[in-house]
């Protein structure tokens, strides 16, 4: 049965899923969320997709799971990829996709959704500048975390790097600069050669060019 997860191309965390299931090799597709004009919303999707009214939402027959490292670890468990090659790894990689959720896919979810999708007279300045100044300091960590490893934990790619990566693809400036972190350029250089690697843009449904 193949597996559905409702997305859009703009939201990083449902990158963080698409991308685990398309590099797991997974039987999925993607079911376009139209979140920009309030589909999350509706009493409907509330109802019958996700209460707390957000992206991603995976479907996998009796399986309903929401929460992008809910839906990473499944896709572990199904495919027995990106998990981590021992305990000690496993729980490695969780310690940094609680820091990413918490420290830097928050913030630069917000951070660009404040900078990009609000109306320009509507954009807050010093929200923006503060928020930024909490993303570089979560970059600076990454760096320097990523000083002689070609990945966040072990030799090979795990849920770690698919979360840490959810928002560091997108075009859409909101205050990372890849040459800035040449630790972090090269990693994202490393995800980017993994055989099945897309573009969120290219991955899922939904980008800024479709409501231009």
């Amino acid at each position: 049965m193949t597996i559905k997860l409702h997305c859009f191309g703009e939201s990083g965390n449902a990158y963080k899923a698409a991308l685990a299931l398309e590099l797991s090799g997974l039987d999925w597709e993607p079911d376009y969320v139209d979140f920009f004009n309030g589909a999350t919303r509706t009493p409907e999707y509330l109802a019958d997709v996700n209460e707390m009214g957000e992206v991603p939402v995976l479907v996998d027959g009796e399986t309903t799971l929401t929460q992008s490292g809910v839906i990473q670890g499944y896709v572990s468990e199904k495919s027995g990829k990106f998990g981590g090659s021992s305990p000690e790894e496993a729980r490695e990689v969780m310690r940094w996709m609680f820091w990413d959720n918490h420290k830097m896919s928050s913030q630069a979810g917000m951070t660009r959704f404040l900078m990009n999708f609000l109306p320009e007279d509507k954009r807050p300045a010093p929200v923006i500048q503060f928020m930024q100044g909490r993303l570089k300091a979560a970059y600076t960590v990454l760096n320097a975390h990523l000083d002689g490893k070609d990945w966040i934990v072990g030799n090979g790619v795990t849920n770690a790097d698919l979360s840490c990566c959810g928002y560091l693809f997108y075009p859409e400036p909101f205050g990372f600069v890849r040459a800035d972190w040449p630790n972090i350029d090269r990693w994202l250089a490393n995800i980017e050669q993994l055989d099945g690697w897309k573009h969120p843009y290219d991955l899922m449904p939904g980008s800024p060019a479709d409501r231009a």
